[in-house]
């Protein structure tokens, strides 16, 4: 087993990087005691294991590829029944894995574990059933590249596996539970979704986070996502501070031991978010176009380098376009985009302005080192003003492959390495069906 509290100690007292402790989020499957009848399984997204005198109480599953790995791991740890699962979130990464639980406890003759969490959960899960395809599509943009390596984060037929159950029993604000003698006190708090739970367990001086802390830059911005609360996560985490917790068990990456370490990491996320919604607001107060807000309000760069701050998932320009969606709707302050022509028919007049989508490309390669997010904008127009041109869509390629090599988050690279290889995929096309195959 890994001392993983050891390895926090490191990143934060010591400032020791990924170079000497090697990942901070790490996707292993292995388990690891962080204290006394408490495990921790590495997984895609973690699963936090409480032994009782009644069963095992296990915060979230992993996913559809990883719960049976989950399993595996916690069987080696304790032979007790499952009694109790607690969804943080609906979150596929955290709910997916559910069936294997439910299979283990089928397969040893034990009662069905019971299944709790929010009340938007189901709610959840029913936004799922509906989108089902668009969620697919961009869990493929977004994860991808782990799917390539043999690792799916959505089920293997549907996005939401068509085993994971709807809670059992649901809450709406605070829940106080006993199982086998320990008490747990669920509080209901919106942040990367509405649907959130974060756990006080007293005898353990513990917290169990969910996603409210991912030893990332918070995922309060995801472009492709639901909406996410960045101000109420802000104000989770200062309660979540305040609670002199002893040890603090995220869901994604290591935990943390020790009242001031965890005070001092939640509230320094909490400060960076405060500081973007504040700093949003007050542009949207003074009639600021949303262009103008996203390319004003920053982050200070010595925070985002700190481990638990790091724009590698998300990013602070993200979040300022969630607290604009929130608070101000889809209207970004252009009359020009209130009621905008097609794409293709500006990207077409534009093209003939500059004397053809090919101008445009070869432009849009000229200014992609200096200026990446113009760069863009070029190679777009170009593409849609001649969809069919295979040397405009190798110039795309080039650009969104370059743009996608210096950005930071996954978010980021996810979309951009997608428009570059749907231009790959177009420009060999076509130059295929010029050359007669």
């Amino acid at each position: 087993m890994a001392d993983l509290l050891a390895l926090s100690r490191a990143v934060i007292d010591e400032g020791k990087g990924q170079g000497v402790i090697g990942p901070i989020n790490r996707i292993n499957h292995e388990l690891s005691e962080i204290g006394d009848g408490v495990a921790m399984v590495e997984a895609f997204s973690h699963s936090v294991v409480f032994k009782t005198d009644d069963g095992l109480v296990a915060f979230d599953t992993s996913n559809e590829h990883g719960g049976g790995r989950v399993v595996e791991e916690l069987r080696r740890w304790s032979a007790d029944r499952f009694n109790t699962i607690v969804f943080t979130h609906g979150h596929i990464d955290h709910v997916g894995g559910c069936g294997a639980f439910l299979h283990d406890a089928a397969s040893c003759g034990c009662p069905r574990p019971r299944v709790v969490g929010h009340e938007n959960v189901p709610r959840r899960f029913e936004r799922y059933e509906l989108t089902n395809g668009y969620n697919k599509i961009i869990n493929e943009r977004q994860f991808g590249q782990f799917r390539r390596r043999g690792y799916d984060l959505a089920g293997a037929t549907r996005f939401l596996p068509t085993d994971t159950p709807r809670p059992d029993v649901t809450y709406r604000d605070t829940m106080t539970m006993s199982v086998g003698g320990l008490d747990i006190e669920l509080r209901h708090a919106k942040g990367e979704t509405d649907d959130h739970t974060w756990a006080w367990i007293p005898a353990k001086k513990a917290i169990c986070a969910g996603d409210f802390f991912i030893w990332n830059f918070p995922n309060a911005g995801n472009p492709q996502k639901a909406q996410r609360y960045p101000r109420e996560w802000a104000a989770a985490l200062r309660d979540m501070a305040a609670m002199d917790a002893e040890l603090f068990l995220p869901a994604h990456g290591l935990p943390i031991g020790g009242r001031d370490r965890i005070k001092r990491v939640l509230t320094e996320v909490a400060e960076a978010l405060e500081g973007l919604v504040a700093h949003t607001l007050a542009l949207m107060n003074e009639g600021a176009r949303l262009s103008d807000v996203i390319h004003t309000v920053k982050v200070d760069p010595a925070l985002l380098e700190k481990p638990w701050l790091s724009p590698l998932y998300d990013e602070p320009e993200f979040v300022v376009r969630n607290v604009w969606r929130l608070y101000g709707g889809w209207y970004d302050g252009n009359p020009a985009n209130l009621k905008p022509a097609p794409d293709a028919a500006v990207a077409a007049e534009v093209a003939a302005l500059a004397g053809g989508a090919r101008r445009l490309a070869a432009r849009a390669q000229e200014l992609a080192a200096a200026e990446p997010r113009l760069a863009c904008h070029l190679a777009e127009m170009a593409a849609l003003a001649a969809p069919d041109d295979a040397e405009v869509h190798a110039a795309r390629a080039a650009v969104y492959q370059a743009r996608r090599a210096g950005e930071t988050s996954l978010m980021a690279k996810g979309i951009f390495g997608s428009a570059a290889n749907e231009s790959i995929e177009r420009a060999g096309e076509k130059s295929g069906e010029k050359s007669g195959h």
